[in-house]
C-alpha cells in the first residue's frame, strides 16, 4: 500500500522525513525531539456552564396564581443551588487531588520523636525519579507517525444494509488505510422512555453496526485477501442510542494493551443515558489514547445545557486501569496520579484525546432560520460560521477548553428529510435551521503530535444526519527500554549519592504568619521558604493535626502540600487566606476565627509547626438581615466579640431599623444617579475595583465616591445575595419582633420601571431575580399590589423614623412619594 503509514506485512510505521520503526542492525535510531510541555486540563464546573436558563418574560400572573408562582420560584432556586453545589464539589475535589495519599497508620515515631511513613517517603521519592525521567524523555524515546480515523454519525434510529464505504473509506486512496478506526453513533435507537430506561434494543443495534464496519474494513475489495490488512476489534462500549467501537490493524494488535471502557449519562435527571458519553482508552504502543462519543442537549437555545453536559462527561470520565497500568503512564509521561494514590486516569491523563459525536451546537438564533436554510442551500457558510454555537463558546473559554478543531469546509449536517439530500422543509414538519451538529474535536499533550488531514462529511442519507468523518496524522511514542533503563540508573546514581549520607535538615524563613486585616471577597497571600540546608534529600509534606482529616481550614489553601528538595534546593510554599460568604457568615457570628496551626513533616525527620493568623475586617456582606437592622452604626465598628457587642449596643429588635441601612444607601444612591442608566441590573457588575470600594463605603461609613451606577448596582446585587444566603424570612428576632424580610423584588421595582431607558429583561430581572431578601414590616407580600406610596403608608411611621442616615448621608423617604407619582 502507498501512501505514509503502516507497511501491514513489516509491521512498522513508514515515516515521511524520520528513521524506521526499527533502526538498521548496527546503527543507532535517531530521535525526533519534541519540546517537553502539556496544556492544562478544561473548569469541569464553569460556572456560566451551569448556570439555568434565563426564566422568559411573562406577565404578572393574577392573585389565584400567587401561591403556584412561588412554588415554581422555589424549585429553580433549589436547582440553581444545587448546580452550584455540584461545581462546588467538582472543584473540590480537583483541588485536593494534589495531596499525597498514605495510611497514616504507617506513621513511625523514633524516641527521640522524629516520625516517618515509608509509604508517603516512598511515593514522594518515586514522584521526584519519574519528573527527572520525562525530562530526559528525548534520550530514550522515538517517535513514528501513524493515521487515526474518527467518524461519527446519528443514524436516527435507521439503517439496514447501506453501504458504508463512502463514509469509513471514502480516504483510503488518498491517505491510506488508517492504523486506528474509531465510529461513534448517536441514536441507534428512538429515544423513548422504554429504551431509555432498559435498554431493551440497545446491545441488539450496537452488534448490528459493529458487524456492519467490521464488514465493510474487512471486505475483499479492502483486504485484498491479505490477513495483515485486516481490521481487529478492540473494545466497544454504547448507552441507550450510544455507540464508540475501536479497531485496529492486525499487525499492530499485539502493541495495544490497557484497553478500558465508560460510560456517563446525563440526560434525564442527570443520570439518564438518552444524553452523555461512551469512551474508550488504551495504550497503543508508548502512547496513550482516550475517545469520547457524546449527545449533548438538544435545542437551539440551550447552549448552557450543552456546556454543563460536557463538563459533566469530562469530569466523571474515568479508567480504573490498575496500579500497574497508572506507573506505566508515569514512566511514559504524567506522574500526578500515582504519586497520589490513584488507581485511576481521567481524560487530560491521556497523550491524545478525541472528542466527537452529535453536539447539538447550532447557528445563534440572531440569524432567523429562513436565512439559515438559505445560505446553507447556497453552500454560502462564512456568516454561518461565525455564528456557530461552538465556535462562540470555545473562543469564550466555556467550553472543550484546550481542544482543537478543523475549519468547517462542509454544508451543515442537520437536518435532512431522510432518504434525500434536501433539508427537511416539507409543509407538514417543523422547521428547523441547519447546523452543524456532529463534530469531531481534538487534544493532545503535545499539540504538534496531531496533525488533521481531512475533516469533511459524508453523503449517505437514510438519516437526518450527515456522517462527519476525519483522519489524523498522529505522532506515536516507542521507548527504547534499554536507553530508558539506562538514564534510571544515571538518576538513581545521583540520588543515591545524597541519600547515604545522613538525616535530612530543613530551615523555614518564618513559621508565623500574619496576614493583618483581611477583608471580605479578598484572596491574600503569604509565602514561606524551605530550604534543604542538609547533607541528603529531605521530602516534607503537610499532615492533619490530630483526628483531623484536613490539612488546615476552608478559608486557609496551601500550595504545594509536599515535595522533595535534593541538598541546597529551596521552594516555595504559599499560603492563600480567602473569605467568602460562608466564612464571612461564620466570622460575623462569632463560629469562626482566622487563627490556624499547620503540621509540616519532614520525612525521617522532625515536624515544624506553621502559625496562621490574621484579623477579619467586619463586613455588611456575609450577614443576616436580622442582625443588620439591630446596628446604627457603620459595620465595620461593630465588635465581633460577642460580649463586647452586647456591651455597646441595645439589642431590642423593637428599636430595630425596618432596612437596613446598607441597603438603603445603595438604593439610594441608584435613585440619584442611576435611573437613567440602561441594563443597570443586566447581571454584569461593573470595575471590580469600584464595587471593593463601595463596600468600604458600607462598611465604614464613608460617603460615596463619584461611582458608576453599574456598580453601585452590582454591589446592591451582591448585597442582596448574600444577605438572602443567611436570612430566614419565616424566622423571628428575640424579643417577639417579627423580622418580615424586604423584598428585593420592591425596592428594584422603584427604580427599574422608572429609568427612561429600562427594558422588558430588565423588568423581568426586578420580578424574578430579586426574592425572598427583605419585606417592609407592616404588610404581607402576598397582598401588595399598589404603587410605592402605598408601600411607604403602610409601614408604620415607628418603623420608618429608624431609617436614619449616615453622617453626611440624607436620606429622603419622600423621595418614594415622588418616584410613585413619575
Amino acid at each position: 500500500m502507498n501512501g505514509p503509514g503502516w507497511d501491514g506485512r513489516q509491521a512498522q510505521f513508514q515515516e515521511s522525513g524520520a528513521p524506521n520503526w526499527a533502526a538498521p542492525p548496527g546503527q543507532h535510531a535517531q530521535y525526533q525531539q519534541t519540546p517537553p510541555g502539556r496544556p492544562g486540563p478544561p473548569q469541569p464546573f464553569v460556572s456560566n456552564a451551569m448556570q439555568p436558563q434565563q426564566p422568559q418574560p411573562q406577565q404578572r400572573p393574577p392573585t389565584g396564581q400567587q401561591q403556584q408562582q412561588q412554588q415554581q420560584q422555589q424549585a429553580s432556586r433549589a436547582k440553581l443551588s444545587q448546580r452550584k453545589s455540584t461545581v462546588q464539589n467538582l472543584t473540590r475535589k480537583q483541588t485536593n487531588s494534589g495531596i499525597i495519599v498514605a495510611n497514616r497508620t504507617l506513621d513511625e515515631e523514633t524516641e527521640d520523636g522524629r516520625i516517618r511513613n515509608r509509604e508517603a517517603s516512598t511515593k514522594i521519592r518515586d514522584a521526584w525519579i519519574y519528573r527527572q525521567i520525562r525530562a530526559r524523555s528525548d534520550e530514550f524515546t522515538q517517535y513514528k507517525q501513524g493515521r487515526v480515523f474518527i467518524g461519527t454519525w446519528n443514524v436516527n434510529a435507521k439503517g439496514k444494509d447501506e453501504d458504508l464505504s463512502s463514509w469509513l473509506c471514502a480516504d483510503w486512496q488518498t491517505h491510506g488505510p488508517p492504523d486506528v478506526v474509531v465510529a461513534g453513533f448517536q441514536e441507534m435507537v428512538d429515544l423513548n422512555a422504554v429504551n431509555v430506561a432498559v435498554e431493551n434494543k440497545s446491545q441488539q443495534r450496537s452488534q448490528f453496526w459493529v458487524d456492519r464496519i467490521a464488514a465493510t474494513l474487512n471486505s475483499r475489495q479492502n483486504t485484498l485477501g491479505d490477513p495483515m490488512r485486516t481490521y481487529v476489534q478492540l473494545e466497544a462500549k454504547y448507552l441507550v442510542g450510544l455507540l464508540v467501537v475501536v479497531f485496529v490493524k492486525a499487525p499492530h494488535r499485539s502493541r495495544v494493551k490497557y484497553v478500558h471502557s465508560n460510560s456517563v449519562g446525563v440526560g434525564v435527571m442527570g443520570v439518564m443515558g438518552n444524553k452523555g458519553g461512551v469512551s474508550v482508552r488504551l495504550q497503543f504502543y508508548d502512547s496513550t489514547l482516550c475517545f469520547i462519543c457524546t449527545h449533548l442537549a438538544a435545542h437551539r437555545e440551550n447552549v448552557a445545557g450543552r456546556n454543563a453536559d460536557f463538563a459533566n462527561v469530562y469530569s466523571k470520565t474515568s479508567f480504573d486501569i490498575g496500579a500497574e497500568a497508572v506507573q506505566e503512564v508515569i514512566r511514559l509521561g504524567s506522574m500526578s496520579q500515582w504519586a497520589t494514590g490513584a488507581s485511576s486516569v481521567g481524560v487530560s491523563d491521556h497523550d491524545q484525546v478525541f472528542w466527537f459525536g452529535d453536539l447539538n451546537y447550532r447557528v445563534d438564533e440572531s440569524i432567523p432560520t429562513e436565512r439559515v436554510l438559505e445560505l446553507s442551500k447556497r453552500n454560502v457558510l462564512d456568516e454561518l460560521i461565525e455564528h456557530d454555537q461552538l465556535n462562540i463558546e470555545r473562543a469564550q473559554g466555556r467550553v472543550f477548553q484546550g481542544f482543537d478543531e478543523g475549519a468547517l469546509t462542509f454544508q451543515p449536517t442537520y437536518k435532512y428529510q431522510p432518504g434525500t439530500d434536501l433539508y427537511e422543509e416539507r409543509p407538514d414538519k417543523k422547521l428547523r435551521a441547519p447546523a452543524w451538529c456532529d463534530r469531531i474535536l481534538w487534544m493532545a499533550q503535545e499539540p504538534g503530535h496531531v496533525a488533521q488531514l481531512n475533516y469533511t462529511r459524508s453523503e449517505v442519507n437514510f438519516s437526518d444526519h450527515k456522517p462527519v468523518m476525519s483522519t489524523f496524522l498522529v505522532t506515536i511514542k516507542d521507548v527504547i527500554l534499554e536507553q530508558r533503563e539506562h538514564v534510571y540508573r544515571e538518576v538513581m546514581k545521583l540520588l543515591d549519592m545524597y541519600e547515604n549520607n545522613s538525616l535530612p535538615m530543613v530551615s523555614l524563613d518564618r513559621i508565623n504568619l500574619n496576614f493583618g486585616e483581611v477583608r471580605y471577597d479578598q484572596r491574600v497571600t503569604l509565602p514561606i521558604v524551605i530550604t534543604n540546608t542538609g547533607q541528603v534529600v529531605a521530602q516534607f509534606r503537610l499532615v492533619p493535626k490530630g483526628d483531623d482529616t484536613d490539612l488546615c481550614k476552608p478559608w486557609l489553601a496551601v500550595s504545594p502540600t509536599y515535595g522533595m528538595l535534593i541538598p541546597g534546593e529551596r521552594m516555595e510554599i504559599e499560603l492563600t487566606i480567602t473569605i467568602d460568604n460562608v466564612t464571612a457568615n461564620k466570622l460575623n457570628t462569632s463560629r469562626e476565627v482566622l487563627d490556624d496551626v499547620l503540621i509540616l513533616r519532614l520525612e525521617n525527620g522532625r515536624d515544624y509547626y506553621l502559625s496562621v493568623s490574621g484579623t477579619y475586617a467586619r463586613s455588611c456582606f456575609g450577614m443576616s438581615v436580622e442582625e443588620l437592622v439591630l446596628y446604627t452604626d457603620p459595620i465595620r465598628e461593630v465588635p465581633l466579640d460577642p460580649i463586647e457587642r452586647a456591651e455597646k449596643y441595645d439589642l431590642n429588635t423593637k428599636a430595630a431599623m425596618c432596612v437596613p441601612k446598607e441597603l438603603w444607601r445603595i438604593i439610594d444612591a441608584i435613585y440619584e444617579h442611576g435611573l437613567d442608566e440602561r441594563d443597570l441590573f443586566s447581571g454584569t457588575s461593573g470595575d471590580p475595583d469600584e464595587v471593593y470600594q463601595i463596600r468600604e463605603c458600607l462598611d465604614t461609613g464613608a460617603a460615596f465616591e463619584d461611582f458608576s451606577p453599574h456598580c453601585a448596582g452590582g454591589a446592591l446585587s451582591e448585597h442582596g445575595d448574600r444577605c438572602a444566603e443567611h436570612t430566614d424570612v419565616y424566622s423571628q428576632v428575640p424579643g417577639g419582633h417579627a423580622a418580615d424580610p424586604i423584598q428585593r423584588l420592591h425596592l428594584r421595582h422603584i427604580i427599574l420601571p422608572r429609568g427612561s431607558h429600562s427594558s422588558p429583561d430588565e423588568q423581568v430581572v426586578a420580578r424574578e431575580d430579586c426574592k425572598d431578601i427583605v419585606q417592609l414590616p407592616g404588610f404581607k407580600l402576598p397582598e401588595f399590589r399598589g404603587g410605592v406610596s402605598e408601600l411607604v403608608e403602610s409601614t408604620p411611621r415607628q418603623h420608618a423614623a429608624t431609617l436614619s442616615p449616615l453622617p453626611g448621608d440624607e436620606l429622603d423617604l419622600s423621595r418614594l412619594h415622588r418616584l410613585d407619582r413619575m
